[in-house]
């Protein structure tokens, strides 16, 4: 059973930088987000520089919710092999 402990990290590792790395991508297509209302048509090619960005970011949000979930869950199974190990010592 240890020898699938260095593999278990490795999951949770690569899980988590999964997470990371598209919490960063997002971050950066979004880093120029303005929170604005455009009244006057003279600012529709800021409009729709804004519209396509938040498109780009909304196509990536089931991915990051994906890359969160898998994180979350290497995480309980990491935590749930340490548990069971412990209890496990005291029998």
């Amino acid at each position: 059973m240890t020898g699938l402990v260095p593999l278990m990290w490795a999951a949770w590792f690569a899980s988590v930088l999964l997470f990371i790395a598209v919490k960063l991508y997002s971050a950066h297509l979004a880093k120029n987000e303005e929170d604005q209302l455009y009244l006057y048509d003279s600012h529709n090619h800021v409009k729709a520089e804004q519209e396509a960005m938040l498109a780009k970011v909304q196509k990536i949000e089931p991915f990051e919710h994906i890359a969160l979930a898998l994180a979350g869950a290497m995480t309980l199974v990491v935590i749930g092999y340490f548990v069971l190990n412990m209890l496990n010592q005291f029998r």
